[in-house]
């Protein structure tokens, strides 16, 4: 049950809520356009990104305990999820193809080309 009485009230708390909760992000992690330039899945930004997100949802859980109030969570909470959701998808994308790909594994070979024997070679 809320206690705010008035559905105003209510709304600009949530949406102070996800405005500290976005403050976070940007005060922890680089731009999303600095992380999709970066190394394919680098694992420095994804403990940062871990870190944002665990501090931003314990900001959001605090925040709508002490206003016992649904909308400060869920808008807060809504905007943690789509934060977290936008770093780790930006860490995910290769920055020479310039979309999220399967990193591989060190040890497999990239390409079909390098499963191929050139001409000539005997075995």
């Amino acid at each position: 049950m809320s206690t705010t009485a008035r559905a105003e009230v209510s709304i600009g708390m949530g949406l102070a809520t996800a405005a500290i909760a976005t403050a976070v992000f940007n005060l922890t992690l680089p731009s999303l356009a600095e992380v999709r330039v970066t190394e394919q899945n680098d694992p420095q930004l994804s403990a940062a990104e871990r870190t944002a997100t665990w501090v931003a949802a314990g900001v959001v859980t605090a925040v709508s305990l002490l206003s016992q109030d649904p909308t400060v969570f869920v808008l807060g909470g809504v905007t943690v999820i789509a934060l977290a959701w936008m770093h780790r998808h930006a860490n995910m994308v290769h920055p020479e193809v310039g979309t999220a790909t399967m990193a591989m594994p060190a040890d497999t070979p990239q390409t079909y080309a390098d499963n191929v024997y050139p001409a000539g070679a005997g075995g």
